[in-house]
């Protein structure tokens, strides 16, 4: 691979040099700037950590000062620094704990991961078997029982936490530890699943329901909860990302960003703050509390809500119950208070967003949005996921300009012949309207691309291919799930730069034009010219945050 080329050009003596001068210049390369007015440009002037000039390379000339360093890019494309619109890297590193089981969809497979991970643990001080990331397709021939797997994990105490993080499987022993041994009331739809004689099964339904399990299990030491977070956001820049919203948060979340972004956090971050149905006014003006806390490369500012859960267990919401009687509950028991709440945050300041993947929990939020004001920002609320949407509220979100968030690379899941457990739930009137990403932008609906990580991969490349290609990346034989609903390059790569960034009501961010923030990212070729299958390979050479490479060769 070739490395990118370093020029420092020094001004003659005497000669006159205009003001101001570029600190850096990005010469002889191919410039995607998301900005309608100039789409293409040869070069960009940097000062100050925002953008200067877009042009031609023979217009930089007199922004040439004598310690600009002008940088030839040997025809590499320069790119609006990516944003993931949605991923949860702090929450994450409590849900993505121990094995990984991405791509376990047997029982005999599960088993024997589970038992290795006990052999590997078995000594440790206080010893859990931790494992995350399952297919529900394992259970189409295994029990989603405790007594399933409680032979393989040795009689430890266990959790497994599925694919969505919205279901967990805990062993006998790991509920004898929580004090999980009966059915539990919650103020959201969680589950303590029971048996006809009300005994815990150990399938914990939502949050609510498996969170204590993870409290109860051994903590990562402060430190290692750093070292751990920056080695994640790190990483998000060898796919080209510079940004991120995180979609859950509490007050000791918005500390350990506070302590990363002394130690200089590698990404920069907008994060909101989680309110659960239960949460009373004490801690409602808390959060609220902490609506205006930022360091120098993160903010608060949004609220995450929810209206359901997962297709694949019945707690999402919809209109018409699922193939197996669910769908009919809210998150929250009582709408009029979820309504509340929003009207509560937004006449704070806040931008809302709502976790909705059933079409009426989506149905629900419009709703809720429609009867409070925008933000100050000028953002539009937003709602996440919209995995199942229906036509009458597809035109209802475009006519309110309410922000879709959403994450095609879910559909990974999915089979052609309809039978994953959310298809089958959904029947094929509704997983024909799945992921609608080309009805949103055709109904001029703002739409912003991201992960859900741990749920999905973060690398952005994938992101991007699956939302152009909705099948799975180098399998150029893979079935293709509504190909009408797919993105071209410019569209999907909008979704991941610009729509993101509007979506948290940065309009400085995702661009590249004079005034705007040096956000970008360096990639070997045009992510709008390689096949999308390819994309995924994709080297990104560098990222740059305010003109300063975070990643790459000059980091």
């Amino acid at each position: 691979m070739k490395r990118i080329q370093y020029i420092r050009i020094v001004a003659e003596q005497g000669a006159r040099m205009p003001s101001p001068a570029a600190d850096t210049i990005l010469t002889n390369a191919n410039v995607v700037t998301m900005d309608p007015r100039r789409p293409h440009a040869e070069a960009i002037a940097i000062r100050g950590g925002r953008v200067l000039a877009v042009a031609d390379a023979a217009a930089m000339t007199d922004l040439v000062g004598d310690v600009t360093e002008v940088r030839d890019l040997r025809g590499r494309t320069v790119t609006p620094g990516l944003i993931d619109a949605h991923l949860h890297p702090i929450q994450g590193l409590d849900l993505a704990a121990g094995c990984d089981l991405a791509g376990i969809v047997t029982a005999d497979a599960l088993l024997r991961a589970l038992r290795a991970e006990a052999d590997r643990v078995v000594g440790d001080d206080d010893p859990w078997v931790r494992a995350w990331n399952l297919d529900y397709d394992v259970f189409h021939d295994l029990p989603r029982t405790a007594a399933a797997i409680d032979d393989a994990v040795r009689g430890l105490p266990a959790l497994i936490v599925l694919f969505d993080g919205h279901t967990a499987l805990a062993s006998t022993e790991a509920l004898r530890r929580t004090g999980i041994d009966r059915a539990i009331a919650f103020a959201d739809t969680a589950e303590v699943v029971v048996d006809a004689d009300g005994r815990p099964t150990g399938e914990l339904r939502e949050m609510s329901a498996f969170w204590p399990v993870i409290d109860a299990a051994p903590a990562w030491l402060r430190q290692e909860r750093l070292d751990r977070a920056r080695t994640l956001l790190a990483g998000l820049g060898a796919s080209g990302l510079t940004g991120g919203c995180i979609m859950d948060g509490t007050a000791s979340d918005l500390d350990l960003l506070s302590d990363l972004d002394a130690l200089g956090l590698p990404v920069r971050i907008v994060t909101a703050i989680d309110h659960q149905p239960g949460f009373d006014e004490a801690r409602t003006q808390a959060n609220i509390a902490l609506r205006d806390r930022a360091g120098s490369r993160w903010r608060a500012g949004l609220v995450k809500l929810y209206a359901d859960g997962v297709v694949e267990t019945g707690t999402a919401w919809l209109y018409e119950p699922d193939s197996a009687g669910g769908g009919n509950t809210p998150f929250w028991g009582d709408v009029a208070t979820y309504e509340r709440t929003v009207r509560r945050y937004a006449e704070a300041g806040f931008q809302i967003a709502t976790h909705a993947i059933g079409d009426r929990a989506i149905g629900s939020a419009i709703d809720a949005y429609l009867a409070v004001e925008r933000p100050a920002s000028g953002a539009s609320h937003r709602i996440e996921h919209l995995e199942t949407l229906a036509d009458a509220d597809l035109a209802r979100l475009a006519a309110a300009g309410i922000t879709a968030s959403i994450q095609p690379l879910h559909m990974q899941w999915r089979k052609p012949d309809g039978s994953d457990d959310w298809s089958t739930r959904l029947g094929p009137e509704r997983s024909a309207r799945a992921w609608r990403a080309g009805d949103m932008l055709r109904a001029g609906v703002p739409l912003a691309l991201g992960s859900d990580w741990p749920i999905a991969q973060s690398d952005a490349r994938v992101g991007l291919a699956w939302a152009m290609l909705r099948r799975t990346p180098g399998d150029r034989d893979a079935f293709v799930f509504e190909p009408e609903q797919r993105l071209t390059a410019m569209q999907a790569l909008h979704g991941a730069t610009r729509g993101a960034a509007l979506a948290q009501g940065d309009a400085d961010l995702g661009i590249l034009a004079p005034g705007t923030r040096a956000d970008y990212a360096v990639w070997e070729e045009s992510p709008l010219e390689v096949s999308p299958d390819d994309l995924v390979s994709l080297p990104v050479l560098e990222t740059a945050i305010d003109g300063r490479p975070t990643s790459g060769p000059t980091a």
